[in-house]
């Protein structure tokens, strides 16, 4: 991956921010876990200077609140991210070659192509797998993007 020309990160949520689990209480509300590892590696990209980006098909209002704790642009309840990407990169000026985009699933896989470099965490689909350009060692919601942060820092987390 040749991190010089990246400009934007996107982030699926489900699956990368988050192990894919989601937990319902009694009344029907909705919980995920999130990983404060992750947290701090979106703040560590901040200060290199990448632009990021969560992108989510999810309608669940944890997806907002996630991205407005982290301070983080967020187009959530996308039914085609593809499309969504496209039209985010034409309005912010950025080429679709300059964006790494990482997921997880088949619902990722049409914006991942579009995008000049794709990332996936460990346990992704093999669809996701097999057009990845960057595998984290990591399985989503386990520090996915902490990872990446070190990466991107040439592995230190100044």
């Amino acid at each position: 991956m040749d991190i010089k020309n990246i400009k934007l990160i996107v982030y699926d949520f489900d699956g990368v921010m988050t192990d894919n689990r989601v937990y319902v209480d009694q009344d029907g509300r909705e919980m995920a876990c999130v990983n404060r590892g992750d947290g701090l590696g979106v703040g560590l990209i901040r200060k290199l200077g990448y632009r990021q980006l969560i992108l989510s098909t999810e309608v669940n209002p944890i997806v907002a609140r996630r991205a407005e704790k982290l301070k983080l642009p967020v187009l959530h309840r996308v039914p085609d991210k593809a499309t969504a990407l496209k039209e985010y990169c034409a309005n912010e000026g950025i080429q679709l070659s300059q964006v790494l985009f990482i997921g997880n699933d088949v619902n990722d896989l049409e914006a991942m192509k579009l995008a000049g470099y794709g990332g996936a965490p460990a346990d992704a689909e093999p669809e996701i797998l097999a057009v990845a350009d960057w595998i984290s060692t990591k399985a989503g919601g386990a520090g996915v993007i902490r990872e990446l942060a070190r990466i991107l820092s040439g592995g230190t987390d100044e």
